[in-house]
């Protein structure tokens, strides 16, 4: 009830300027203690993959915590890990506002945001002072004026940067807001920049005694004859997991919104079907061969039963989140079970 009230109030604000107030409102609710008032209740059953210990299969994707700036509110909530960014090497505005929507028909947002961030070593600098101990995620990218064909550069400094504050590191080739970016998830770009990043994690392993695994982010706008060779990049280089999926460009179930015409990654209850199709598909090819961290459009926790059905080992929160609180986590802790 207190969170349904909060969102009334915040969602009379523009989208961004609400998504910036939610942060510092859970930010000073945690620093006063407060935090139990929303967080979720239910403990969820832990689980280990990629050599981690998840205290519960419910994560907050990435795209809130752009900056790990809010690292320890978010951790108090209740999610079993959080992920945050997208970063990239240096700095960078992002696109010019307006570049969030807020779909509340639909339960749906559209965003154009362009990863938006105060860079790698600022975020660095934020997680090295935490407090949480929970699993943590770190979301690289290259940045916009970065070329495709060196985009490998981009994502190596990020790696070198965040290694040892990451539990795991996720590789964004898969955001429609950066132009180019998603033509890594195929072929031979896909394959160079998988090979590029396997020898520096075996580099950087070797330097820190410290395995830390990454996973590939895909979009859930791929052919099924282009998921497979996906997979088949992933295995044949023992990636270590997948996140399926980043946000749609599909305006299907969206068309009789008045901002079906906007520009940008559509995520929310629109995505549902799409994003648990896919991780239907990866499943299929990769067998237990690879973890996957459903996301997209979990909005209940019939959605996310349904993903795991599919083959999800480890859920992700964003849009439900924005839109039903840390209720939803306890709702989905407590129906789901597991194969």
């Amino acid at each position: 009830m207190f969170y349904k009230l909060l969102r009334e109030l915040l969602f009379c604000l523009p989208a961004e300027a609400s998504h910036t107030v939610a942060l510092q409102a859970m930010a000073v609710s945690n620093q006063l203690g407060l935090s139990g008032l929303v967080a979720a209740r239910s403990l969820g059953s832990p689980c280990t993959l990629m050599g981690i210990r998840f205290p519960n299969r419910i994560g907050l994707a990435a795209g809130l915590d752009k900056n790990a700036d809010y690292v320890d509110a978010l951790a108090a909530l209740g999610f079993g890990f959080i992920e945050v960014g997208t970063l990239t090497p240096w700095p960078q505005p992002g696109n010019p506002k307006p570049r969030l929507f807020r779909l509340r028909a639909e339960q749906a947002i559209i965003n154009r945001m362009g990863f938006n961030n105060k860079g790698i070593e600022h975020a660095c600098e934020r997680l090295a002072k935490r407090r949480s101990q929970g699993v943590l995620g770190i979301n690289i990218s290259k940045n916009i004026d970065t070329p495709v064909e060196l985009a490998a550069g981009d994502y190596l400094k990020c790696m070198q940067a965040c290694y040892t504050l990451a539990d795991y590191v996720t590789i964004n080739i898969s955001s429609p807001n950066t132009p180019g970016l998603r033509s890594l998830q195929l072929g031979d770009e896909l394959n160079r920049l998988l090979d590029t990043l396997k020898q520096e994690q075996a580099r950087l392993t070797s330097k820190h005694g410290h395995y830390v695994p990454f996973l590939i982010k895909l979009a859930p706008d791929l052919s099924p004859q282009e998921i497979k060779s996906c997979c088949d990049s992933l295995t044949s280089r023992a990636i270590d997991g997948v996140i399926a999926t980043n946000t749609t460009l599909d305006r299907s179930r969206i068309l009789n919104s008045r901002y079906v015409g906007e520009a940008g990654g559509l995520s929310g209850a629109p995505l549902t079907a799409t994003a648990t199709a896919v991780i239907a598909q990866i499943k299929s090819h990769v067998g237990a061969r690879l973890p996957i961290i459903g996301v997209g459009g979990i909005m209940s926790a019939a959605d996310a039963q349904a993903k795991l059905d599919a083959g999800a080992d480890l859920l992700q929160l964003y849009s439900g989140f924005i839109y039903h609180g840390p209720a939803l986590i306890d709702d989905i802790l407590r129906a789901i079970t597991y194969a």
